[in-house]
C-alpha cells in the first residue's frame, strides 16, 4: 500500500470512529440499501445452488458407484449358491445393468452436467467479487464524502482568517460527492439489472438438469425392467400385491429358530 493510500485507510477509520460517536453525520441511502440487500441475498442463494449442483452431482456419481458394488456382491453371494437359479441369473442381469448405468453417467451425464449447470454457476459467482469491490469502493468514497461535508460545515460555522480554507473545503466537498454519486448512481442502476438476468441466464441451466433426470430416470426404468423377466411372475404378483413383506417374516422366524441365531 502507498502512503497516500495508508493515510486514505486512516483518515476513512478516523471517520467511522467520529461516525459512531455522533460526530460526523453519516448518509442514510434507503434506495441503495435496499439494492444491496437483493443483491446479497442473490449471492447467497448463488453460493448455496452452486454447492448443492455440486453434491448432487457427487451424489449421483456415489450412488451409481455403490450400486455397482452392492450387485457384484449381490453376484457372488448368488452365484456361489447355484449358477443356474433365477436369483443367480437375476444378480447377474442386475449386475450388468448397474454397471451400464453406472457407465453412462459417466460417459453420457457428467459432461453435459459440468457444461450447463456447473460451468454457468461458476460464472456467476465469479462474478460477486467484482461487483463487491465496486461496493467496497462505493462505501470507502461515502466516507470521505461525508468527512468532506463535516469539514466544510466546521469551516462555514467556524470563518477562518485564511480565505483559502472555505473554498478549498468547498472544493473537496463537491469533488467527493461527485465521485460518491457516481458510483453510487451507477450501482443502483445496474445491481437491479444483474437481478432481473438471473431468470434468462439460469433458465437453461435448470432446463438442463430437468432433461438429464429425466434421460437418467427412464434409463434406469428401461433396465431394471429388463432385469424382472428373470423373476418368476408369481414373484412380480405377489410384490404387486404386497404379500413379499410377508414371506420375508416367514423365513426371518425361521432363522430365529435356528439355535446359532437363538436369543439365548
Amino acid at each position: 500500500m502507498s502512503w497516500t493510500g495508508f493515510k486514505k485507510s486512516l483518515n476513512r477509520a478516523g471517520t467511522t470512529v467520529l461516525q459512531k460517536t455522533g460526530q460526523i453525520e453519516r448518509t442514510i441511502d434507503r434506495e441503495f440499501a435496499d439494492e444491496e440487500s437483493k443483491y446479497r441475498a442473490f449471492e447467497k442463494e448463488c453460493q448455496a445452488l452452486q454447492r448443492d449442483a455440486k453434491q448432487y452431482q457427487d451424489a449421483m456419481r456415489s450412488m451409481t458407484t455403490t450400486q455397482a458394488r452392492l450387485a457384484e456382491t449381490m453376484e457372488t453371494f448368488y452365484g456361489a449358491a447355484d449358477r443356474t437359479s433365477d436369483g443367480a441369473m437375476a444378480s447377474h442381469a442386475f449386475k450388468s445393468a448397474v454397471e451400464e448405468l453406472d457407465g453412462g453417467i459417466q460417459r453420457e451425464l457428467e459432461g453435459p452436467y459440468r457444461t450447463t449447470i456447473m460451468e454457468p454457476l461458476g460464472k456467476m459467482n465469479a462474478y460477486f467479487p467484482v461487483v463487491n469491490e465496486h461496493i467496497t469502493k462505493r462505501n470507502k468514497k461515502l466516507l470521505d464524502f461525508d468527512a468532506a461535508r463535516s469539514k466544510l460545515r466546521k469551516t462555514i460555522e467556524k470563518p477562518s482568517e485564511d480565505p483559502t480554507k472555505l473554498p478549498k473545503a468547498q472544493q473537496e466537498h463537491d469533488d467527493a460527492k461527485e465521485v460518491f454519486e457516481l458510483m453510487n448512481d451507477q450501482l443502483i442502476s445496474e445491481l437491479p439489472q444483474l437481478l432481473d438476468l438471473r431468470i434468462p441466464y439460469f433458465d437453461p441451466s435448470f432446463e438442463a438438469m430437468i432433461r438429464m433426470q429425466c434421460k437418467f430416470a427412464e434409463e434406469g426404468y428401461e433396465k431394471m425392467s429388463a432385469v424382472q423377466r428373470y423373476f418368476a411372475d408369481n414373484v412380480r404378483d405377489d410384490y404387486a400385491a404386497g404379500q413379499l413383506d410377508a414371506q420375508v417374516e416367514a423365513v426371518l422366524q425361521e432363522m430365529r429358530e435356528l439355535s446359532i441365531c437363538g436369543a439365548n
